[in-house]
This record gives structure tokens, sequence and C-alpha cells, in this order.
């Protein structure tokens, strides 16, 4: 009877962490994109480069009230943010939300969100960084969302980061293909793709918005940190249980890493090296999205390929 019971729930997570995911429509032409903030203000007239390059794609663009709202840091106040996007995901015409930018303050507002009507009518939601709340809430709903540049960084961005972007929005087949890292650890691996900003993955631990690592790719990239807060998120990932129930890993841009006055001594690769030279999983190192200028798209909750050799490392899209 023992034996019986362990096998119905390993069977039970098993179907649980392989859940078919919801995929967004597509979007066509003629539809229309809402930019919304749902963090940090955005008070530049900076948009006309992001709605010229939606109107050269066929698509409208609809500016949500909090662009242009200033409280302190945030583009207003929680409840302002958290009407603006709720007005954006119950509008049946808005067919995707792409977040104007990151810096914090979406996790203020995400159990303020009524996601009822989304369910029955998702929409691909489009951003990274502090958007990975969004990224990562979505994914244990079972709805996919899109990884990929924003607004303000349409200006720098690449034009591989662009039309990736575009790729994902409109549904067309999705492959990335470049060089070897010296870190990469070779092989082959299928799986959801998860995961986003890695503070905050690690900030959402505990709560109905983390991650399910169970038998998923991770993706991760970070700005800004300090090297020894980078071991100890990934040390926490590790305790959590989450990096051994891993099938690969994907390792974006660590950009702008900070260091003490005494050197921590490793850079941040060798830092998330150090904590899963042991897994046996195929890893990427210095993938092409983060905190960079080829910023190029990721599909979350989508299944994804990844094959790893000496010479080259390859994701592919389902």
């Amino acid at each position: 009877m023992r034996i019986l019971l362990l096998l119905i729930f390993s069977l039970t997570l098993s179907s649980y962490s392989q859940k078919k995911m919801i995929t967004p429509p597509y979007l066509q032409k003629g539809d229309t994109v809402a930019i919304v903030s749902t963090a940090r203000k955005n008070l530049e007239d900076n948009l006309k480069p992001s709605i010229d390059l939606l109107e050269s794609w066929g698509l409208k663009v609809k500016i949500g009230t909090t662009i242009g709202l200033d409280y302190h840091q945030l583009a207003g106040t929680d409840v302002q943010r958290a009407a603006d996007f709720q007005e954006q995901m119950d509008n049946p015409n808005i067919k995707a939300i792409w977040c104007v930018r990151g810096g914090y303050g979406t996790v203020r507002i995400i159990d303020m969100l009524d996601f009822t009507k989304f369910k029955q009518n998702p929409k691909w939601i489009v951003g990274f960084s502090d958007v990975t709340v969004l990224h990562s809430h979505l994914n244990r709903m079972g709805i996919q969302s899109i990884h990929g540049t924003m607004p303000i960084s349409i200006p720098r961005a690449t034009t591989e980061a662009k039309e990736s972007l575009r790729k994902a929005l409109f549904g067309e087949p999705l492959s990335y293909q470049f060089d070897c890292d010296i870190l990469n650890h070779l092989g082959t691996a299928k799986g959801e793709l998860v995961g986003g900003n890695l503070s905050i993955l690690y900030s959402l631990l505990g709560s109905e918005s983390a991650i399910d690592c169970t038998d998923k790719i991770l993706f991760i990239e970070d700005l800004d940190e300090y090297l020894y807060h980078i071991d100890r998120m990934m040390l926490n990932l590790k305790r959590n249980g989450c990096l051994e129930s891993l099938k690969g890993i994907i390792v974006g841009g660590m950009t702008k890493m900070n260091d003490n006055e005494i050197p921590w001594g490793k850079n941040a690769f060798e830092i998330i090296e150090e904590v899963t030279k042991d897994l046996k999983i195929p890893i990427i190192y210095n993938f092409p999205a983060g905190h960079i200028q080829d910023n190029r798209a990721l599909i979350m909750g989508k299944q994804i390929t990844m094959e790893v050799t000496a010479e080259e490392s390859k994701v592919t899209f389902e």
C-alpha cells in the first residue's frame, strides 16, 4: 500500500510539473498593445521609438494612465499602478501588455490584481527585470509570457533583440545558436522554460508566486548586484531544492556587478559555476538575454530544447 501511495504521489507531482501551459493568442496586424508601468516611473517623452516599432509591425498602441505619473520612485501609487494594469488585462481590445521599464514595485501590486478575466482570455505580458514577478506568477497559473526588451530599452536594443520580440509576439519560429562558453556544461535537455531576474526569483521564494523548478529549465540574469549577493541567492536556490530538480540552466547577462573593498574572488559566472558544478545537467553561460543591448526574447512557460556541444550552444522553442 505504501509503495502504491508513493507511486501515485510521484505521478501526481510529475503531472503537475509538466502541466499543459496556456499560450495566449499570437498577435495579428491591427491588434493593440498597451504600454504601462508596474514599477518605476517613466516621466520622459521617450516612447516614440517603441511606438514607431510597434506600428512598423502593423500594431496599434495604447498608452496606459501610469505613463507620466510621479510618486517618489514609482509610476503612481500602488492603487494607480494596479488599476492601470487591471484595465489593460480586462480590456478585450488589448492583445498584449508591454511593461515600460523595471526597477522595483511590481511585487507591491501583484496581490491587488484580479486574474479572473485574464485566465478566461489570456494575453501576452512582456518585459524583464522586475517584470519577473509577473512571469513567475503567471507561470504558476499555467500561462505563458514573454521575457524581452522593454520600451525604454528600444533605442539601444540590437536589431536581433527587436526581431526576436516580434517573432515571439507573432508566433514565428524562435531559436538561438551561438558559440560555446568555456564554462558551459555539455549535454541536451528538453523542458519548460522558467525564471528571469535572479534577485526577483530569490525574493519570491516561499510565496505563491515562487517558481516551480521541478523538471524545468531555469533562466537567470541580474544587474547591479554585489557578487556575494549572487552567491547567497544561488545557495538559497540550492538549499530550497530548486537546482537539483532542474533539467538545465541558462545563464544570461550578469551586468555591472559590484564588489567590496576586500574582493569576493570570483566573478558572477564563476560563483554560479561553483554552486552548480556537481549538477549532471547542461548549462549555458553568457546567453544573450538580460540587462544587455542584445536582450533576446524568451517565451516563459514554453517547452524548449537546449543542445550544448563543445562548438556551440543552441536553444529551440517548440
